[in-house]
């Protein structure tokens, strides 16, 4: 059974048409993310497009019961694939106006296929980030969205923007006014979409219920802690009455809006005040991570819940982000290889016999699990004992990313094993 809280975090992501305003409503829980119409006088905008053509139709059906009014343009808020991958469905005629940020960039390493490039790395860390195969009890959410949604068509209807927008600038969505705002975040590319008369704003990724994504698992570059910060605190100067993000549910009420996005921004500062702290302190990276935590006065707010970003993966990012991966102790200028340093700790242990003790005998998963790797790599038949020790993780994890890479690991591993045994 999975996280109780993990659990009550779906409530964020049931599916939903949400009316925001006159004519403006947004799509929760058909995909992994949102999709967002805006009705002018003879024509629909749409902001972002989900993550496949098959949820780009369910969401599209649905909005066609509240209006039969042509699409006429699609706005992306930043270039990730969830937000992008159905533009095709709603794209009716072609050549239809996209407009993206001028910074507008695939997530993908590879600028070529001539450069080197870790995107098989890529893929598969993605694959377990996002539970990729495994059962809807398996996979009982994203952390920004439901785990069980349609798959047919995944990243299939892209459509490259036909417009690119190179500062922030007033536009007419027929008869809608709207401002389009660069405001860098979870992407440098992010841009908003503020209706200043509904006072409706549309941040794309830059904030949704949970502690945010600083460092998503599946691997991604450095993001800018301080510009996704200053990006809240810009949020927080619109006076907003409605905040549609690009994951979970919607906020109403300024009042609202204000206490999510500062309490947020100041979640961010305090990993960076945490970390920085630590390294001008030389503590190592793992004492830094292992001792960071929510500060009073942010600890029981609902939507910092670590159900999609984490604080100590985002100590580590803000880390290497600025200073690299070197931390200042120069034992950590050279290293050993997985199996010398295993051997070495086995002796220390009185054998590999003192590891298996270790799996008999001690409470620590995390640590039983760090003895499974050094096992394995000297060939020890530990494969089993490490997918049990991935389950019982997983199980008690609040962390959805985290939680799907354990049991997706888990059955790569029980994969190997089952093929070991038919040979």
């Amino acid at each position: 059974m999975a996280h109780p809280d993990l659990l009550a975090h779906r409530a964020q992501f049931e599916k939903s048409i949400t009316r925001l305003g006159d004519g403006i409503y947004t799509a929760v829980g058909y995909a992994a993310s949102n999709v967002h119409m805006i009705e002018g006088d003879s024509s629909i905008t749409i902001i972002d497009t989900s993550e496949s053509t098959k949820a780009a139709e369910n969401i599209l059906a649905e909005f066609q019961k509240l209006s039969d009014k042509p699409i006429a343009r699609i706005i992306y808020t930043h270039s990730h694939r969830d937000h992008i991958s159905g533009a095709s469905v709603f794209a009716q005629e072609r050549d239809m106006p996209i407009l993206a940020h001028h910074g507008f960039k695939s997530d993908l390493v590879a600028v070529s296929e001539e450069v080197p490039a870790p995107n098989m790395a890529l893929g598969r860390r993605t694959q377990a980030q996002f539970g990729i195969g495994l059962s809807g009890e398996e996979r009982v959410s994203l952390g920004c969205g439901p785990g069980d949604r349609p798959m047919q068509g995944l990243g299939a209807g892209f459509l490259p923007p036909t417009s690119l927008i190179d500062a922030d600038c007033d536009i007419d969505l027929d008869g809608v006014q709207a401002r389009l705002i660069f405001a860098p975040g979870e992407t440098a590319d992010h841009m908003m979409v503020w209706l200043p008369e509904q006072q409706i704003l549309f941040p794309g990724d830059n904030w949704y219920y949970s502690f945010p994504n600083l460092y998503a698992i599946r691997g991604t570059a450095y993001r800018d802690f301080i510009a996704w910060a200053n990006s809240l605190d810009l949020i927080a100067g619109l006076g907003a009455e409605v905040l549609a993000p690009g994951h979970t549910n919607p906020v109403f009420g300024a009042e609202q809006v204000q206490e999510v996005v500062t309490s947020t921004r100041d979640a961010i500062m305090h990993v960076v005040s945490h970390t920085a702290a630590g390294m001008n302190a030389g503590q190592s990276m793992d004492d830094i991570a292992a001792t960071i935590s929510l500060p009073d006065h942010l600890v029981n707010k609902p939507w910092l819940g670590e159900f999609y970003g984490k604080l100590s993966w985002s100590a580590r990012a803000y880390a290497v982000g600025t200073l690299g991966w070197y931390d200042g102790n120069p034992t950590h200028l050279g290293g050993l290889s997985s199996r010398s340093r295993a051997e070495k700790i086995a002796a220390l242990a009185g054998g590999i016999e003192g590891f298996w003790d270790v799996l008999k005998n001690d409470d620590d998963p995390q640590w039983k699990l760090e003895v499974c790797d050094h096992l394995i790599a000297l060939d020890q038949p530990a494969e089993a004992q490490k997918v049990a020790l991935l389950t019982t993780l997983a199980e008690t994890e609040i962390n959805a990313t985290a939680r799907n890479t354990y049991l997706w690991e888990a059955k790569q591993l029980l994969s190997r094993i089952s093929e070991g045994s038919e040979t």
